[in-house]
């Protein structure tokens, strides 16, 4: 995929503007949304990180780790039917709750591992490829086609990202492209 130069102020968000392949523009707009989590999040103190933030009731690191277990559940859990956790003993609130235990670098590691696998999973596959049963879904009329999987997690960073820009803007006042 051809970048945009340093120096060059991008026409469009995403992948190079001659990309017209639906895999390669899905996960290039899915790559690209990855970035802007952790540009968004650039500048921010650990205690800034890890505090919620009124009124949303999250943390920056609770999203990051929320978005984690969404990768986790698309794409391991749904489309390849691993065999894993695909949700927090503690439900919604576990999820996007950082444990005082648990470091930044911690749950960065994980969301870094559940991307690499996600990505590994839907590099290997066509979009029309329809997920495992046996995981997330139990029969073939169920199973959702991988690009369909892709379109989901798109629109699920794409919701996020928007609601980040709202929790650093009470944070510090910064605010997103």
């Amino acid at each position: 995929m051809q970048q945009q130069p340093e120096n060059v102020p991008a026409l469009l968000d995403g992948p190079a503007v001659d990309v017209s392949d639906a895999h390669e523009l899905l996960l290039g707009y899915l790559e690209w949304y990855r970035k802007a989590l952790m540009r968004k999040l650039a500048g921010l103190s650990d205690d800034q990180l890890r505090t919620p933030v009124e009124p949303l009731g999250w943390s920056p690191l609770g999203l990051v780790q929320h978005l984690g277990w969404v990768e986790r559940r698309w794409m391991r859990w749904g489309f390849a039917a691993e065999d894993i956790v695909a949700y927090p003993p503690g439900g919604d609130t576990e999820e996007w709750t950082v444990a005082a235990d648990t470091s930044t670098a911690q749950v960065m590691t994980v969301y870094q591992a559940e991307v690499a696998a996600a990505n590994s999973l839907a590099t290997a596959a066509a979009l029309n490829d329809r997920a495992h049963l046996g995981g997330r879904f139990k029969t073939p009329d169920q199973a959702p086609s991988l690009g369909r999987i892709l379109f989901h997690l798109l629109q699920e960073y794409a919701r996020h990202i928007g609601h980040l820009d709202i929790a650093r803007e009470l944070i510090d006042g910064e605010t997103g492209e």
